[in-house]
């Protein structure tokens, strides 16, 4: 199709191919398009039909009833090498209804706290903050717990961890040995005062129902501690 030019030409270029994409910057340009297709936790995120989810069973002396932490969590980019596993929300439940009111207010603020996305394992540190005035309590196994708040955020710690969120990392070597070393220091204590404690009354010596010991022997006929001087003669 030939084209009358009516004006004065003041220029001209030569229009080249276009130049071929270098393998290294097209891989580059894809890597970029893959990472812009990602989706990361934010509060704009739908929470889909269904969630999977974890209860954790908190009893403590302060009530008879037990409380339930349920935490759900939501899946983002499913079935791709970006797929991540993130809080979406959390439910406490009782059948102690004291503290009702600021459960539910708690547990609408954490889960807004996770569905807004980042960093969200300072909920922990926050609430092992907490401290009962009326004091704190041992749980099994020997852990304090300063509040019943601080147990919660134990249960939230918890699962971080199931879902890889918080990583424990553990002692060093140096942290190991001290270990070691004063464990065994322990261990060496506890055996010196058994054998002392062994050689301190006869060997045939019974036990004493009075002070609980291995001292009680035969004495002109009657029976007698050694340790607390019991005897059955009176």
């Amino acid at each position: 199709m030939a084209i009358k030019i009516s004006k004065k030409i003041t220029g001209f270029n030569v229009i080249k191919p276009e130049e071929e994409v270098p393998a290294e910057e097209s891989k580059q340009q894809e890597l970029i398009a893959a990472e812009s297709n990602v989706v990361q936790m934010h509060e704009k995120v739908e929470r889909p039909e269904m969630l999977i989810g974890s209860t954790y069973k908190i009893k403590t002396p302060l009530s008879e009833h037990s409380l339930y932490v349920t935490i759900n969590d939501i899946i983002l980019n499913p079935g791709t090498e970006h797929e991540l596993r993130r809080p979406f929300e959390i439910f406490i439940n009782s059948k102690n209804m004291d503290h009702f009111q600021w459960i539910v207010a708690l547990t609408r603020i954490i889960s807004a706290v996770f569905r807004k996305g980042g960093d969200v394992t300072f909920l922990v540190d926050e609430m092992r903050s907490v401290f009962d005035p009326r004091g704190g309590y041992f749980k099994k196994g020997g852990k304090f717990m300063p509040s019943l708040v601080a147990e919660i955020g134990d249960a939230i710690e918890s699962h971080l961890r199931m879902i890889g969120l918080l990583k424990d990392d553990g002692l060093d070597e140096h942290q190991k040995k001290l270990v070691e070393e004063k464990r065994k220091q322990f261990d060496d204590s506890v055996k010196n005062a058994e054998e002392e404690s062994a050689s301190s009354f006869p060997d045939g010596a019974q036990l004493c129902m009075k002070c609980n010991t291995k001292a009680m022997i035969k004495m002109d006929g009657c029976m007698t501690c050694l340790n607390c001087g019991d005897s059955k003669c009176g």
